[in-house]
């Protein structure tokens, strides 16, 4: 079945707009809030093995540290997107992914993206 999936959650995404120019010690100005929610998204979490014997591994086997979600198909998610998943802030890791179409039904495919908490 093709997103949006019926008992998916809504993911906001948070963008800025082009900046309006620079303030007076040159750092460039935020642009226009461009946010917008996604309906019918998948979010499952994402886990990452520590080195076993190593200093990060203490005691335990796995560390979660974001999310992967699954957008509808054509979903315009950037890598300099954050998005905001269960009340969390989260920062776009790597480049999103569009599974394109779907050589046996024709379907489009959904859009996968990373998604790390924000910390500090």
């Amino acid at each position: 079945m093709p997103a949006p999936y019926s008992f998916g959650e809504t993911v906001r995404i948070l963008r800025a707009g082009p900046s309006p120019g620079r303030d007076p010690r040159g750092q460039p100005l935020p642009g226009p809030d461009e946010s917008f929610d996604v309906p019918g998204c998948v979010v499952t979490p994402r886990e990452q093995t520590p080195t076993v014997g190593g200093s990060e591994q203490q005691a335990r086997d796995t560390v979660i540290i974001g999310w992967t979600v699954y957008a509808p198909a054509g979903t315009d998610i950037r890598t300099t997107d954050k998005a905001r998943i269960r009340g969390v802030a989260c920062e776009i890791t790597g480049e999103p992914g569009d599974w394109g179409r779907n050589p046996f039904t024709g379907l489009r495919g959904p859009v996968q993206f990373a998604a790390d908490r924000v910390t500090g």
